[in-house]
């Protein structure tokens, strides 16, 4: 009698096996942060994981305690982090043994923007006239809020700096939260904040942007207050200050993961993109959605390296 093979059961893909730590390289409040956070809530709501996710910042050393952490976590699935441009700046800037490369590129989720920001009770209602004020007045009398030193915000003042032959007085803090509510209480004169961690305050009446650093305006035309959209914001290169400037929004994991575990959660933030709550932070935040992964991705990180080699060195941030 012949005897039929039965079938070898069919390998169920990778999927975590214990709770995944998010890791944010940043302080509360921010745009990392609460990108990370609307991920772990999303992910909880429609059940698109068996584990749990909980998210950490680890903010020292302008993100470094974040990076250095997961470095050391080598051949961990799970964990996650969240970057911004401080995978670049922070050991371009501090000279830490860490570079992107320690790490396991996953996916971009989006492109964040920067705009110029100031108090509502302030007398600028546009880029020029802001800027025209900083010009006339003396180096240091201006204070510019941003998160952390030698990172994005800084980056993009010192280029303001150069466009209107002044100086700011520069105030570093932890995350884009306590930067927004350091210009609400008028102890700044200006930030460089994402949209995502000034437009409560931007709705609430007490923040007025001035100008997106942008090539182009922002596409989103609903009225985020009773009289303005996020596309009713110019360019700051239409208020002739030709200055752009767009952040990653991206996730990493630790180095020695396997693919099939880099597809697990490539395939994890296709599932959190559909969700309305996905689509409606986007929107409130003024994203740029643009989504790569694979050699896509990790090619554009090397390019954007790049870049902040050079803008750094131009800012004279670079680890001596």
């Amino acid at each position: 009698m012949l005897l039929t093979a039965l079938p070898l059961s069919v390998q169920a893909a990778w999927e975590p096996t214990k709770t995944v730590e998010f890791i944010i390289p940043a302080g509360t409040g921010g745009g990392a942060d609460q990108m990370a956070r609307l991920t772990q809530g999303v992910v909880i709501k429609h059940k698109l994981m068996n584990q749990s996710m909980v998210v950490i910042n680890k903010s020292g050393g302008a993100g470094g305690e974040g990076f250095l952490y997961v470095k050391s976590a080598k051949g961990d699935p799970h964990k996650i982090i969240i970057t911004l441009s401080n995978l670049f700046t922070t050991p371009l800037a501090t000279g830490i043994p860490f570079n992107w490369r320690d790490l396991t590129p996953v996916a971009m989720l989006a492109l964040d923007e920067f705009v110029l920001w100031v108090n509502a009770d302030s007398p600028y209602k546009t880029a020029k006239d802001y800027l025209d004020a900083v010009k006339a007045g003396k180096d240091n009398q201006f204070k510019m809020a941003g998160t952390g030193s030698k990172q994005e915000d800084n980056i993009i003042t010192v280029a303001l700096e150069k466009f209107v032959g002044k100086k700011f007085t520069y105030v570093p803090f932890k995350g884009g939260g306590d930067v927004a509510v350091q210009l609400v209480g008028n102890h700044v004169n200006s930030t460089v904040n994402n949209p995502i961690e000034a437009v409560a305050h931007w709705r609430a009446g007490k923040l007025r942007p001035l100008c997106v650093f942008d090539g182009q305006r922002i596409p989103y035309k609903d009225k985020m207050t009773d009289t303005m959209s996020w596309n009713d914001i110019p360019t700051c290169k239409e208020a002739g200050v030709d200055v752009q400037y767009l952040m990653l929004r991206g996730i990493f994991m630790p180095g020695g993961v396997t693919q099939e575990q880099v597809d697990y959660y490539v395939n994890l933030f296709k599932k959190v993109r559909e969700t309305p709550e996905w689509k409606g932070f986007m929107e409130k935040g003024a994203f740029n959605q643009s989504f790569m992964t694979g050699k896509e991705y990790a090619d554009w990180v090397k390019d954007a390296e790049d870049i902040h080699k050079d803008l750094m060195k131009a800012a004279g941030f670079l680890a001596k």
